[in-house]
């Protein structure tokens, strides 16, 4: 099952190229157990990105166990710092809930989203509060209300029912990677010199892209506005092989600074909703003008098209409304949920995919090239998939194979990027940075 999924994740990234590359998979199947083929899809999203990574350095031998990469896929569980793990990854607000006619998941891991339900359900910060004012509004009313007021939730759907509505066939129409070329700019560095990666994402999906980009070699600079700052429990994770510095777009000289970097970047990745970011002069005309050459990927959680396309949304999030979490009801009754955050992980390994072969295609024939995905989409892959074998002997418990990675705040363990090129195992390559402790330049 996974060649084939390898096939069209490679077939979606790889303009069109045979694979450059023989992929072995090592280690026993059963490390992500679940009704959909969870395992299978990691595998082709992280092997679409080790195939573009092994054309660009002419690698012919890739390699990924399964144990690795179920731990990869679950990076963020296992950070210790001294020891210590992180803080949990949903807030007390984040979860599911029993509508008057089913089941809703609310997203309130950031201030300014859990202020958005509260303010919704008219209801102070308690979680008994909340679920009887849940209780007594019906599911598809409020998601929309919640949504309205610039909160995030989804009402539990089947896939078919998602397959009914607008914007779930937007999202099984569309490619899983949207391609663009604008303008005629010429080829950029044909050598192999540090491609330098700015990053404008947060949470998982965008994060995972561009922590692997410096796992095979990139300089990635991430900056944040400071006036919405990273949640603490997510930064470590997110900022492996990075560093981390704050701008204020908003202001001209911020914005001024933030040109000057993308005219020295190769890439460009964000993960902002759609149009989010047109008045800093990002638009794909603006910048195929501006700054010709750059490779752009965009990253979110519905796609740009369809009247979902401008609604904020998070893994959980979609799973709920793409019928993921129905697919996983331990009953029939109450809604399940996938073994790790898939989405937010494949997804981010197909975005680091596009971005190199986005680069390979630029080096080859010019032009400025972007690529846009989303998590719906990548849901639309798992769910189209057959579903995996019965489960057999699950393998033993394999210990995640952590990295102590130097840090100002002591021992910090994170899992190391899964992978091998030629027998070479990928390492996050520099101390872990403070949360926005850098300068907005390029080193």
């Amino acid at each position: 099952m996974w060649r084939q999924l390898l096939s069209e994740t490679w077939a979606a990234v790889g303009n069109d190229a045979p694979q450059p590359a023989e992929l072995t998979v090592k280690g026993d199947t059963g490390h992500l157990p679940s009704n959909l083929p969870v395992e299978d899809t990691a595998l082709a999203c992280t092997g679409a990105a080790l195939l573009a990574a092994a054309s660009l350095r002419n690698a012919k031998h890739v390699t990924i166990d399964r144990a690795h990469l179920a731990a990869a896929y679950r990076s963020e569980a296992h950070v210790r710092v001294n020891g210590t793990p992180a803080p949990a990854g949903f807030a007390p607000l984040s979860r599911f809930w029993r509508t008057r006619d089913g089941w809703i998941r609310t997203h309130a891991n950031y201030p300014w989203h859990r202020d958005a339900l509260l303010r919704t359900l008219g209801t102070k910060d308690d979680n008994q509060a909340v679920a009887a004012a849940i209780a007594e509004r019906d599911g598809r009313d409020l998601e929309d209300a919640i949504v309205a007021n610039g909160g995030v939730a989804a009402a539990l759907r089947t896939h078919d029912q998602w397959l009914a509505e607008p914007q779930g066939q937007t999202a099984a129409a569309a490619p899983l990677v949207t391609t663009r070329r604008d303008g005629d700019a010429r080829p950029r560095r044909k050598n192999t010199a540090t491609i330098r990666v700015l990053d404008l994402t947060r949470v998982i999906a965008g994060p995972v892209c561009t922590r692997y980009l410096a796992a095979l070699g990139a300089d990635v600079l991430r900056i944040d506005p400071p006036h919405r700052s990273e949640l603490p429990q997510q930064a470590i994770d997110s900022l492996l092989g990075k560093r981390s510095a704050l701008l204020d777009a908003r202001t001209a000289g911020g914005l001024e600074t933030l040109h000057e970097l993308l005219d020295r970047a190769d890439v460009l990745v964000h993960g902002y909703r759609p149009h989010a970011l047109d008045r800093f002069g990002l638009t794909p005309d603006a910048l195929a003008e501006r700054h010709p050459g750059l490779v752009t990927v965009t990253l979110s959680a519905w796609g740009a098209e369809g009247p979902w396309g401008n609604r904020r949304g998070f893994d959980s999030i979609v799973q709920v409304a793409a019928g993921i979490a129905a697919a996983e009801s331990p009953d029939g009754d109450r809604p399940g949920a996938l073994p790790c955050q898939l989405l937010d992980h494949g997804t981010g390994y197909l975005c680091a995919a596009a971005a190199l072969g986005s680069l390979a295609a630029q080096r080859a024939e010019g032009g400025t090239h972007s690529r846009s995905l989303s998590l719906a989409r990548t849901a639309y892959l798992l769910l189209s998939a057959p579903p995996p074998p019965a489960p057999g002997q699950p393998p033993r418990p394999a210990a995640p194979p952590l990295a102590t990675v130097p840090s100002a705040d002591g021992e910090v363990a994170v899992v190391l990027p899964p992978g091998e090129l030629d027998g070479t195992p990928l390492a996050w390559p520099r101390p872990l940075s403070r949360y926005g402790a850098d300068t907005p330049s390029w080193e």
